[in-house]
């Protein structure tokens, strides 16, 4: 018997973030760019073992498969912005790709109320002593999150119009043609230790191969509304991960951030 929709869409949460923070634990060995490489490498070696695909023939699909490869790698400007930020406000500014893009599609005045519930926890994030973040993080962070919402609206174009993830496959694989020479060029005699490519396995697994795939398989029988607001939680999974791996804290108003900024995709997608 097959799992609901909605519980793929919840395993993806929790596996994508555990993934991020196990991957970010690597960093003290390697740079986030070797730990982007062996996430889509390995991922993108695992899927075309599992699913064969063969290139596509005609353009247009052709032209999908590059641009969601593409998006999957922008996306992976979230390990750069892990960098400079804690994991939990990380995934918060990325998940304002997605909620930027439905609110500027919408004509409704009701969706400015949305748009400043997000800009406060935006703002929240600044440390009850007002200390802030690196600008660079925040921007990374931002750009990882245009991609997003550029990688939702291709991943459910992909859904839809194939009965397998073949097309996932080719587009990790592009994506790992994009990022892998970077982080080759970063990571030196490190990226090869047997511990550094162990962990590198786990993290391709839980934060790209296994979510990449419940998600396309949740859009098949759930529509972008439902799946986007479950990924609301990703903020909250974020902010536990960190808690729980990387021993990385909070504060009471950046909790109250993550609620606000979680809040405002929640509404937005289910006004959407």
């Amino acid at each position: 018997m097959a799992a609901p929709a909605p519980v793929l869409v919840l395993c993806s949460v929790l596996s994508v973030q555990t993934g991020q923070a196990i991957g970010k634990h690597l960093f003290g060995t390697v740079s986030p760019a070797a730990v982007v490489a062996l996430r889509l490498g390995m991922a993108a070696g695992l899927l075309l073992l599992v699913h064969r695909p063969s290139v596509p023939r005609r353009w247009r699909d052709l032209r999908t498969v590059l641009g969601f490869g593409t998006a999957i790698a922008g996306m992976n400007l979230i390990y750069p912005a892990m960098s400079h930020l804690p994991l939990g406000m990380a995934t918060t500014l990325q998940l304002l790709g997605p909620v930027t893009l439905a609110l500027v599609t919408s004509r409704k005045p009701a969706d400015l109320a949305v748009a400043a519930t997000a800009g406060a926890g935006v703002w929240l994030f600044n440390t009850p002593a007002g200390a802030t973040y690196p600008l660079d993080g925040i921007l990374l962070a931002l750009a990882s999150g245009a991609s997003m919402a550029a990688y939702l609206l291709l991943s459910r174009h992909t859904a839809t119009g194939h009965v397998d993830a073949a097309p996932l496959a080719l587009a990790l694989a592009w994506a790992a043609v994009l990022t892998v020479p970077f982080g080759v060029a970063d990571g030196d005699a490190a990226l090869l230790e047997p511990r550094v490519l162990l962990v590198g396995a786990v993290v391709a697994v839980l934060s790209a191969a296994l979510p990449y795939s419940l998600e396309l398989a949740a859009l098949r029988r759930l529509p972008v509304r439902t799946v986007g607001v479950l990924q609301t939680l990703e903020p909250v999974a974020a902010g536990v991960a960190g808690m729980v791996v990387l021993d990385e804290r909070l504060h009471a108003l950046q909790w109250l951030a993550v609620g606000c900024v979680s809040a405002a995709a929640a509404a937005t997608v289910v006004r959407s």
